[in-house]
């Protein structure tokens, strides 16, 4: 039996709701195409500045690996999370809806913790973005996923407390489709800046 306020019938969508979020969703993928330029354009960016060090260190010298794969692994499980929040919204289970969103956001909040300490440390020994083209690079694509995902953490909090006290409405299922888009797309952004930046740069390419 469902454990929500809002009984599952009352969450079917009337032709009118059907027509009004599909063009939700469509307008949604516009913007994920258009973050998906931006994305495109600092990658390209990095891929041109990461070899100009100007006698600093490079990724090679910076970049921790181990603490990297411990970001990725978050990051990983929170989206794990958010796909099982999702169903539990499609079956009209509350109180499921509710934990593993904050189990999502909670890994998040690790995510943006460590990703904030590594630039911390990276500042504290004289290696902010001022140091060369590459860190500048660098500072700006991760800080720009990191400002991504902040938001995130931002919408996810509205959302978990408009459902606490209004319970799973058509809306709110709406919205909640909408953020699992775009944690998704985070986290297939984040595993290319492991890859392209972290990786290739530990590996000295």
């Amino acid at each position: 039996m469902s454990d929500a306020s809002t009984p599952a019938a009352s969450l079917r969508l009337s032709g009118t709701d059907h027509e009004k979020n599909s063009k939700t969703v469509f307008g949604f993928w516009v913007y994920i195409m258009t973050d998906c330029v931006l994305f495109a354009s600092l990658f390209a960016t990095y891929a041109v500045l990461h070899h100009n060090i100007f006698g600093g260190p490079s990724g090679q010298t910076l970049f921790s690996l181990p603490n990297v794969l411990t970001e990725t692994l978050i990051l990983l499980t929170s989206s794990f999370t958010c796909g099982l929040g999702i169903l539990a919204a499609r079956a009209n289970h509350k109180n499921k809806v509710l934990f593993w969103f904050l189990i999502t956001f909670l890994l998040g909040i690790a995510f943006l913790s460590l990703e904030l300490t590594e630039f911390r440390h990276l500042v504290i020994t004289g290696n902010s973005w001022r140091r060369s083209g590459f860190l500048s690079a660098f500072f700006t694509l991760v800080g720009t996923h990191g400002l991504h995902i902040s938001i995130g953490l931002l919408w996810l909090v509205v959302l978990l407390g408009k459902i606490f006290s209004g319970g799973l409405s058509k809306n709110n299922l709406r919205q909640l489709t909408l953020f699992s888009i775009f944690w998704h797309f985070l986290d297939i952004i984040w595993i290319f800046i492991f890859t392209i930046v972290y990786l290739m740069g530990s590996l000295g390419k």
